[in-house]
């Protein structure tokens, strides 16, 4: 199943589909709210796709649920392993609803896709937004895997920044990875031995995401000849990280792992931190 579907395709509207909207920011609730697919699950970043840390130094700004925690998600949202899921945000996917798509692809769960383009894709086609507070209808326990597949620690994220046969990419903007700014976490710069890949430069100016053409082109020039299971991606806090993900998986590059702390954890935990200025 292609990670991705455009609005016109009538599976997004099918009512065995379970729709889900995801929002983030203090005001989700309002923004979902103000207008929504029909019959759209609202999720949120921080309540449902993330954990709330006591301590960003571990785990990062954005800790994934623990398993169980998640499946109860899952399971009140009426999602089966046998259900389509189309998830989408209002942010050209990179504020959760990748994240989602990555989060069930991680546990195993296949059937599941992003809306192309977001809210926006759906608005620009003239679909009438509703302002309902839809709520779904509970199924089952969902099983609970055992783990999270395709991530790695801040361990592994060490070692891979410094292994020529590995690569570790920081999909942050330009300005965050080379020390200029720093609007989120406490300080600027990036892993030592990380590459920069900003993850807009995956979509249109529409907002949608390139071809799978376009888009091999331009993760291929970042990694090279590196095997995909040797890639890790990172970003603020593991969640843009996971467009670039989705958008790797419809390129053709199936493997690549997560590191969910990201830069939230790194920057916490007293280690080495390289800025355009200090050239690590």
């Amino acid at each position: 199943m292609s990670p991705l579907i455009e609005i016109t395709d009538p599976r997004v509207f099918d009512p065995a589909t379970i729709l889900i909207d995801v929002r983030a920011g203090a005001n989700a609730h309002e923004r979902y709210l103000a207008g929504h697919l029909p019959n759209a699950i609202l999720a949120t970043l921080d309540d449902d796709l993330a954990e709330h840390p006591a301590d960003p130094a571990i785990g990062g700004r954005h800790p994934l649920p623990a398993l169980k925690d998640f499946a109860a998600t899952l399971s009140r949202w009426g999602v089966t392993p046998g259900s389509h899921v189309v998830a989408y945000d209002d942010k050209n996917a990179a504020m959760g609803g990748a994240r989602l798509w990555w989060m069930l692809r991680s546990i195993g769960h296949n059937y599941v896709q992003v809306l192309n383009g977001g809210l926006k894709a759906a608005t620009d086609e003239g679909v009438e937004l509703s302002t309902d507070n839809y709520q779904p209808k509970a199924a089952g326990p969902y099983p609970i895997p055992g783990q999270y597949q395709h991530t790695v620690d801040i361990e592994e994220v060490k070692a891979a920044a410094k292994a020529d046969n590995r690569v570790v990419i920081d999909v942050r903007e330009g300005q965050r990875y080379l020390g200029h700014t720093e609007p989120l976490d406490l300080v600027a710069g990036h892993i030592p031995g990380a590459v920069n890949l900003f993850y807009s430069n995956s979509l249109s100016p529409e907002g949608k995401y390139l071809t799978s053409q376009a888009l091999a082109t331009l993760y291929k020039d970042t990694i090279g000849d590196i095997k995909p299971e040797n890639v890790v991606v990172h970003c603020g806090s593991g969640v843009t990280a996971c467009h670039t993900l989705l958008g790797m998986e419809h390129a053709g590059i199936t493997g690549p792992k997560l590191y969910v702390g990201s830069w939230s954890e790194w920057s916490r935990r007293d280690l080495p931190i390289a800025t355009e200025a200090n050239g690590l």
